[in-house]
């Protein structure tokens, strides 16, 4: 299949993803809160694309949302190119994608995090993942969400969760406190194996998120909750910022190759706390 062809049919499913989930978000919400969108340009100078992020706050539902979607080109810098796949002679690349973070007013429904992407050097993959990060434990919630997750892998390779849901449970780990960021998920990169097979799957991931977040807002929404939980929730954001500041793959990628930093940040929580 042509170079271009993947480019746009990736891109667009992006862009769809993107208009779908929030409007579910909007249905959910069932108030007057709305997304601010913001348009951005790679390069002001340059035609190298950009992208597009909306943040909804302070709602009946989620204290923030951001939804990002975004499709840039141009070269690596010199110090970052060993690091990626592909890149070590030819520093151009092309890259789209969507990324979802989502923080709850109450403290009993978890954070919830979603993207995947597709990255073109002379090479070319997809990669992305689905995590949860409660402030509480629910052993039934979990169960259920990895359940999920295990009959969406299985519909397309059997090997899919058990090798995708233990690099997620070494990825989300905070090294210097000796956690988990939260329940775990799945999570994969450099997969380049067939491209229809692969895009398949990456659109089954999509699918699998819209469904996942609503049944789980949906469980918990009337459910009454005290505020030592909410300092709960507000502690459980300071790992979640520190595991994205520190560590997190995405954020690194976005600030050393150019992106829009309001959009690469929009992920961290509105409030967090430290004791």
């Amino acid at each position: 299949m042509n170079s271009e062809i993947k480019k746009d049919l990736t891109s667009n499913w992006f862009k769809l993803l993107q208009e779908s989930i929030c409007n579910r978000i909007y249905k959910l919400e069932k108030s007057n809160s709305r997304f601010k969108t913001t348009i951005w340009r790679r390069n002001q100078k340059k035609d190298e694309g950009g992208g597009e992020y909306r943040i909804l706050q302070n709602g009946k539902i989620f204290e923030k949302v951001g939804v990002n979607f975004s499709k840039v080109h141009g070269k690596f810098p010199k110090q970052f190119q060993k690091k990626i796949p592909g890149a070590e002679k030819d520093p151009r690349f092309w890259a789209s994608g969507i990324s979802i973070v989502m923080h709850m007013k109450n403290p009993l429904i978890p954070a919830m995090h979603f993207n995947t992407r597709y990255i073109v050097t002379t090479h070319d993959w997809f990669g992305g993942g689905i995590d949860v990060t409660p402030s509480k434990r629910d052993e039934n919630e979990k169960k259920e969400f990895h359940k999920v997750l295990k009959n969406m892998c299985n519909r397309h390779n059997k090997n899919y969760y058990s090798k995708y849901k233990k690099w997620c449970d070494n990825y989300f780990y905070l090294p210097h406190r000796k956690e988990a960021r939260g329940i775990g998920g799945i999570f994969f990169d450099y997969k380049k194996n067939n491209f229809e097979k692969d895009f398949k799957f990456v659109r089954d991931v999509g699918v699998t998120f819209e469904l996942i977040f609503e049944n789980i807002i949906k469980k918990k929404l009337k459910k009454k909750w005290t505020s030592k939980e909410k300092e709960m929730q507000y502690v459980k954001r300071g790992r979640y910022t520190e595991f994205n500041l520190l560590y997190d793959r995405g954020t690194k990628f976005g600030l050393q190759t150019g992106g829009n930093v309001e959009g690469i940040l929009m992920s961290l929580p509105p409030l967090a706390k430290w004791r």
